[in-house]
């Protein structure tokens, strides 16, 4: 079972069917003793980092989090979930994270229209298990205006080029993992990511 976390923002049901797709069983709580229970755990996003944080801190759910990563189990942060994996955000303020990966998330300076929305290329800065599981050229669709900076090169699995942004959209350092994109909304290479976390993770 894996949890999805409510913490009153966030596109849970789309995560929820794309999961049903892929026939892996989920539930969606704010619960922290269901969700400690859970094999997995989803942290979706949508919204301002500062806002999402303080639900998640006013709800109690940061402990289950911080407690769920520090024990080994697998995270899966999507947009600003993914955001919130790392040490900081300048949005609206400087907001700490979670700091389980090195990094800032920092607004995205460009002549390019900003909310990037829409399909991008995602390329691979290095070899993954996950690259032979998806398109030769896989598209995945996003929505944001911040992007994750000053991280940690090993970390970053995959990438996409927005003018001269060079976009974190795939990270992971052991069971924490992340994607800037969404999965749930990326059509077939999108379900193989959610398919390979929930299914071959450990």
């Amino acid at each position: 079972m894996i949890g999805i976390i409510d913490y009153g923002m966030g596109n849970l049901r789309s995560v929820e069917n794309a999961l049903k797709k892929i026939g892996v069983s989920s539930c969606i709580s704010s619960d922290p003793a269901v969700l400690a229970e859970c094999e997995k755990l989803i942290l979706p996003g949508v919204g301002a980092f500062g806002d999402c944080m303080k639900n998640i801190i006013d709800r109690g759910l940061d402990t289950l989090i911080r407690e769920y990563a520090a024990g080994g189990r697998p995270l899966l942060g999507i947009c600003l979930g993914m955001q919130m994996l790392f040490e900081e955000s300048e949005e609206n303020g400087l907001t700490k994270g979670f700091g389980f990966l090195k990094g800032r998330i920092i607004r995205m300076e460009t002549d390019l229209p900003v909310p990037e929305i829409g399909w991008n290329e995602l390329e691979w800065n290095h070899a993954c298990e996950l690259s032979e599981k998806l398109s030769e050229h896989p598209y995945v669709y996003y929505v944001h205006s911040y992007y994750a900076s000053s991280y940690d090169d090993e970390d970053l699995i995959g990438y996409s080029m927005y003018g001269d942004i060079r976009v974190p959209g795939l990270v992971r350092k052991n069971n924490i993992i992340g994607t800037q994109f969404h999965p749930e909304k990326s059509a077939e290479d999108g379900l193989a990511i959610l398919s390979w976390f929930a299914k071959e993770v450990l």
